[in-house]
């Protein structure tokens, strides 16, 4: 008689067992509806600094997941841009307090997919020129993950305690989005946190896996203007003129030298001029020639010495053409579009790999290479890397066709292509899966 009670506690518990909630399964449930916000969003994007509909949608959600939300975050040196930024916080007692980053912006591309929820957004942009806006760097699958992990949270409470932030972050395409974040008092405002985590698809790493990388993952990435200054005239009279157009053909090439002759190869650098106008026809020779680089670098000491190189050369060569001072070329770093390289603490990075192979499986966690993309998801972490911080990756490629492309010796579609597309519902998967296990293990109870 008394094996009875006993095997009903037995079976009692272990169905209580069975029903705990767990990232998986919570995952599970959720994407159905987050399939649905997936589409909404990127049938429907927005560039950075107009990232309306989906901050509004970003707020609806986290107050449904739990969170106490703050709406239009950002003051951004340019004054023309308004702050779309969201912060959700979710408290759940004493303990610390975790920053979780989303991106929102999408891009200036034409998307030529063919998937069914293909966006077909024109708009006219900054400069009022109509732009075609898609989601070709994921932002839309990191926000459907972002919401997934917001409900999860919201149903794990039993298993972490602490104060989570919830960041929607707006305009991270021209790299200032973060920095407009902080200096509307995102800190003084919601606390600093003792960690922050930022997470992004990958376009050449399978679904169901997670990408991550110790130390340096992403690049300083500097914007930089060149004026090219001559002295104009007839196409048929050169010698009676100084031709910008000669003169910004061999700085570039001297530019070359940066990294081939004057920099430790063991320090990545790149340099590249993305833009050249010089010029209106055939026969004449202009007054000028207008370069935009993009310059791209890991350490703060290098960055530094190749942005002196650049302006050193480019007078350099002038001088060597015989261009007088007073038309010495204009070198200028913008202050807006700029992106510190994000730094993955080390210590912090192996604590979430361990954490991550328990949760997918040993095979599904890749160590990968770092990139020279820009992300400013560092700005979170400070200048000093005093915030240990973690950006990691996961996959968005269905492992079918990285074998069909390999096979073929082509290259598969990369971010910021007009043909990328996440395979949505697995890659939502494990973004919410590796979010959510790496806040449970720094919120443990």
């Amino acid at each position: 008689m008394k094996l009875f009670p006993i095997l009903w506690t037995f079976i009692f518990c272990s169905a209580v067992a069975v029903a705990q909630p767990s990232p998986q399964s919570t995952a599970d449930a959720e994407l159905p509806s987050l399939l649905v916000i997936y589409k909404d969003i990127h049938a429907h994007p927005e560039l950075s600094g107009h990232e309306e509909h989906t901050a509004t949608l970003v707020a609806k959600e986290l107050r449904a997941a739990g969170c106490q939300v703050t709406e239009h975050l950002g003051k951004y040196e340019k004054s023309d841009l308004r702050g779309y930024g969201v912060v959700g916080v979710m408290k759940n007692g004493d303990g610390p307090t975790v920053l979780v980053r989303t991106d929102m912006d999408a891009l200036p591309v034409e998307e030529e997919t063919g998937l069914p929820y293909a966006s077909r957004v024109v708009v006219k942009n900054d400069e009022d020129k109509d732009v075609h806006v898609m989601h070709a760097c994921g932002h839309d699958v990191h926000v459907a993950a972002f919401i997934g992990t917001a409900r999860a949270l919201g149903k794990l409470k039993d298993q972490w305690h602490g104060t989570i932030v919830f960041v929607a972050q707006p305009a991270e395409e021209i790299g200032s989005g973060a920095r407009a974040l902080l200096k509307d008092g995102l800190y003084d405002r919601f606390g600093k946190p003792n960690f922050a985590l930022g997470f992004h698809d990958k376009a050449d790493l399978q679904t169901g896996h997670i990408g991550v990388t110790e130390g340096y993952t992403s690049a300083n990435v500097d914007s930089v203007d060149v004026t090219v200054r001559g002295v104009g005239g007839h196409g048929g009279y050169p010698h009676k003129t100084k031709d910008p157009i000669v003169l910004a053909a061999e700085i570039i090439n001297a530019w070359q030298t940066i990294a081939s002759r004057e920099n430790n190869p063991l320090d990545p650098i790149v340099i590249t001029v993305g833009s050249i106008h010089g010029g209106t026809k055939h026969n004449i020779i202009p007054d000028e020639v207008k370069m935009q680089i993009t310059v791209r670098t890991y350490k703060p000491q290098v960055r530094e010495r190749v942005l002196a190189d650049i302006d050193r050369i480019a007078k350099g060569c002038a001088a060597a053409a015989g261009i007088p001072p007073d038309l010495a070329p204009i070198v200028s770093v913008s202050k807006d579009f700029v992106a510190p390289a994000t730094y993955n603490n080390p210590e912090l990075t192996k604590r979430l790999i361990a954490v991550w192979k328990k949760s997918l499986g040993n095979e599904n966690v890749e160590i990968v290479d770092p990139t020279m993309g820009g992300e400013d998801f560092s700005e979170y972490s400070l200048p000093d890397h005093s915030i240990p911080a973690v950006d990691f990756h996961f996959g968005a490629v269905d492992p079918a066709k990285i074998a069909e492309f390999k096979q073929a010796g082509k290259e598969l579609p990369t971010l910021h292509s007009s043909k990328f597309a996440p395979v949505p519902e697995p890659t939502i998967r494990v973004g919410i899966i590796g979010m959510t296990t790496a806040v449970l293990e720094l919120m443990k109870k």
